[in-house]
């Protein structure tokens, strides 16, 4: 199974996105995250990452005569090889629309929950239309990554400190 077909399947790319910046989670952790997903759905799907890499188990314990695993994402294999949709625009319309639906599920979970107001929570979506040459718009998306990797790998977070997702598209559009 190439990265393509593994990362974006809908399912499996909401267990990925529920996964990153935890340091593990049990599979019932997961259940309780993403509560539309079947449980045996979501424990096949689980079972597919952990056979291609993408989630280590980290530590299995008996629970009531079943076997719960924790987990933890492997970063480096929870992204898709660009070259794998280089010339596929087909898995890549499929790839970008399950990741646009895992977006809308993430606003629907932030929905259901008590929040306070969308400025309280800091949660916004636009768009921005920029002028650049390829040279300097990959300077901008590395200093985008320098300025968020250290909030990425950190080990501890301090107090008051939020799990929070930034997703980016960047398209040419002329």
């Amino acid at each position: 199974m190439t990265s393509a077909e593994l990362l974006l399947h809908p399912v499996r790319l909401r267990v990925v996105q529920a996964m990153m910046g935890r340091t593990e989670l049990t599979t019932k952790d997961l259940a309780a995250r993403l509560p539309d997903v079947a449980p045996a759905t979501l424990y096949r799907h689980v079972g597919t990452l952990v056979d291609g890499g993408v989630l280590e188990v980290v530590s299995e314990r008996r629970v009531r005569g079943s076997t719960e695993r924790s987990l933890r994402l492997r970063e480096e294999r929870a992204s898709v090889d660009p070259e794998a949709l280089a010339h596929d625009d087909d898995a890549l319309r499929a790839g970008f629309l399950a990741y646009l639906a895992s977006l809308a599920a993430m606003l629907d979970d932030y929905l259901a929950a008590p929040h306070g107001s969308l400025q309280d929570d800091l949660v916004s979506f636009r768009q921005l239309a920029v002028q650049a040459t390829d040279e300097e718009w990959l300077a901008v998306l590395h200093g985008i990554r320098a300025a968020i990797e250290p909030l990425a790998t950190r080990a501890d977070a301090p107090e008051g400190a939020r799990r929070r997702v930034l997703a980016t598209v960047s398209l040419p559009v002329d």
